[in-house]
């Protein structure tokens, strides 16, 4: 197991630092940043004097060097347009969408799940039909499209949730519905397949004939073996719902991560928007390693192999 989580963990430090070096070179793909941040009617001294304060005139590697370094220890810079710390702009808003993303994946869960193992189940039927068309539907579906009908549905006809803001945890349930809904269908196809395949091994048939109960062979043992490709879903759709919450963020009013990430793009606002896509992309390669490890401990055949 040692040997296992050191090799996952050195090629997620890998990653990192690719995605680092990414992340860093998007401000200049635009060209001038410092073109960019003067606007319109600037002069080229107007230009100049930009370039020599922000350390524009340096080498690409001086550069990154001195933002990663600082990036390391907590120091993204100064926002353009916030006029304040990246890291603090960070800290204010990550509790709205760590909400967020939470409450989006539990939901994803309780839906997917169960609907999963009935439609495993319950194969070729009625309801196997009806999951697999709510997972058809949930994944075609516009989340912007959803969220505006929830709330005319629940905020302005019947007046049962707000509509806008993150002031109580009833403000987050219809967009961890919205988020929720469009994450499940991989994880419901996931678990049914997984199911089946499962109902139908060898060890399963041993189980049927030594008399156990059909939930303790659907739920102990069964879903234990199916449960195992759900778990890196659920890790990559986690980091998709952090990093896809723009727009439900926007709608909602929710003053996140998200709706951060949209002000910058808006506002050039070139260091907030490097802080951003770095921390989502450690948030992913953190998930993905935890996935691997989870999934490891759950089944050993994957550390042996």
């Amino acid at each position: 197991m040692a040997a296992f989580v050191t090799k996952r963990l050195a090629l997620a430090l890998l990653v990192a630092i690719f995605v680092s070096s990414i992340s860093f070179s998007l401000m200049f793909l635009t060209g001038d940043p410092a073109i960019a941040i003067a606007g319109e009617g600037a002069t080229e001294a107007d230009i100049e004097v930009i370039r020599r304060t922000f350390g524009f005139d340096r080498s690409f590697a001086v550069q990154y060097w001195d933002w990663i370094s600082g990036a390391a220890s907590g120091d993204f810079g100064q926002s353009f347009y916030f006029n304040q710390p990246v890291v603090e702009l960070l800290a204010e808003r990550m509790p709205v969408t760590a909400t967020l993303a939470v409450f989006s994946i539990g939901f994803a869960l309780l839906l997917a799940l169960p609907l999963g193992i009935l439609a495993a189940v319950k194969r070729n039927s009625l309801a196997d039909r009806l999951s697999l068309a709510l997972a058809t539907v949930g994944q075609a579906t516009p989340s912007f499209w959803l969220a505006l009908m929830l709330i005319v549905l629940f905020a302005v006809n019947l007046r049962w949730l707000p509509v806008s803001g993150a002031d109580t945890l009833a403000h987050f349930i219809l967009p961890s519905i919205v988020l929720g809904y469009y994450a499940s269908p991989s994880m419901m196809r996931l678990t049914r397949g997984g199911m089946i395949e499962a109902l139908r091994s060898d060890y399963i048939r041993t189980a049927r004939a030594k008399g156990m109960l059909p939930r303790t062979i659907i739920l102990k043992h069964a879903l234990r073996n199916a449960v195992l490709p759900v778990v890196s879903v659920a890790a990559v759709e986690f980091g998709f719902i952090l990093g896809g919450s723009v727009v439900v963020e926007s709608v909602f009013s929710l003053r996140g991560i998200g709706y951060l990430a949209w002000e910058s793009i808006g506002r050039n606002d070139f260091p907030t928007i490097q802080a951003i896509i770095l921390v989502y992309a450690m948030i992913y390669v953190c998930l993905t390693f935890l996935a691997d490890v989870l999934n490891a401990w759950i089944d050993p055949r994957i550390r042996v192999a």
